[in-house]
């Protein structure tokens, strides 16, 4: 049998990556392919993004915990539930997500609260069984961002990229309990391209040691 006929050996598969790498696209490819349930974040429901982005300080503690309590709600609600006709979950985001950018974008004092809350939450679901996390270059994302055109994300800087980066990568290296992988894609388009699509899919097939390892496509 094929790995392009098999179902991946994981229940729930997590796709991450800084913004505009194109994990939301990769999970719709993944569901086409593999018919798996999908957990997709609903960004555009925030109503403190917009203001959040022209005045970060102001609006970063509301922005963060809107995040927060909606990517726990959207969670607690799918594996409360699982649908038995679904080889496995992929989900865009994992749930640690929402400490990594709070630390990012609050005060030292906002954060010390932040982190009660996450804490609290944190404990109601599974872990993704794989974490794959897409990397690209800060000039590629923005090259991606400005070409997708949503007019939220016009003020992005490449710092604040450079940023959220770092503290993935940071993060991502002290991860002992979840298979990591970190795909190095650098321009690589797999939505358009299938062979780029194809290496992610046996990159998802293939067993995976905890912790992090590192991919690099060509």
């Amino acid at each position: 049998m094929s790995a392009t006929a098999r179902t991946l050996p994981y229940q729930f598969v997590a796709i991450e990556g800084n913004i505009g790498v194109g994990k939301t696209t990769l999970c719709h490819r993944l569901a086409a392919r593999f018919g798996c349930a999908l957990v997709l974040e609903q960004f555009t429901d925030n109503p403190f993004l917009p203001p959040f982005y022209e005045q970060p300080e102001r609006y970063a503690f509301p922005v963060e915990l809107f995040f927060m309590t909606e990517r726990h709600k959207q969670l607690l609600e799918h594996f409360g539930s699982p649908d038995l006709f679904t080889p496995f979950t992929v989900a865009d985001y994992f749930f640690v997500k929402t400490l990594l950018f709070a630390k990012n974008n609050l005060s030292e004092e906002e954060f010390r609260l932040f982190q009660r809350l996450f804490s609290v939450l944190n404990a109601t679901f599974p872990k993704p069984d794989l974490l794959l996390y897409l990397h690209r270059p800060v000039d590629v994302l923005l090259d991606q961002i400005r070409r997708r055109g949503r007019e939220i994300e016009r003020n992005i800087s490449g710092a604040y990229l450079e940023d959220i980066q770092n503290a993935y990568l940071d993060y991502l290296k002290t991860e002992t309990e979840t298979p990591v992988v970190i795909l190095e894609l650098g321009d690589a388009d797999f939505q358009r391209d299938d062979q780029v699509f194809q290496y992610i899919v046996e990159l998802l097939h293939a067993p995976h040691e905890t912790g992090v390892s590192y991919r690099k496509y060509r």
